[in-house]
């Protein structure tokens, strides 16, 4: 499934992707702590993930489940920068993504191994 998620739908989304089925009211409570975030807040942005099927309400309780996998979104999000700043081009966005950083050997081999099982 292909989906937009916009930043503060993501904070939510990696509450559902950590925890699993979790009520909104449970969610609430997470974003306070970490954001600072009001409910009311919390809940228009559940309401909208909602509309987008990326979440579904189960009730009873309210209970939140996560319809799109994290991997889906890193997925769409990889596409969207790939097509958005490097022509859709996975070597020229490679290429600026790994310039300047030291890897590890480790990283290194990963990165082959990844390559060769392209073939």
């Amino acid at each position: 499934m292909k989906i937009k998620i916009f930043d503060s739908e993501l904070k939510v989304m990696e509450v559902l992707w950590e925890k699993g089925e979790t009520t909104a009211g449970q969610i609430v409570r997470i974003l306070k702590e970490q954001t600072g975030w009001n409910p009311n807040t919390t809940y228009t942005v559940i309401k909208k993930l909602i509309g987008k099927n990326a979440i579904e309400r189960v009730e009873p309780g309210f209970n939140c489940r996560a319809l799109v996998a994290k991997k889906e979104v890193r997925q769409y999000e990889a596409e969207e920068l790939m097509g958005k700043l490097f022509n859709n081009s996975a070597e020229v966005f490679l290429s600026a993504f790994l310039s300047g950083k030291e890897l590890s050997v480790e990283e290194i081999n990963r990165l082959k191994l990844l390559v060769e099982n392209l073939k």
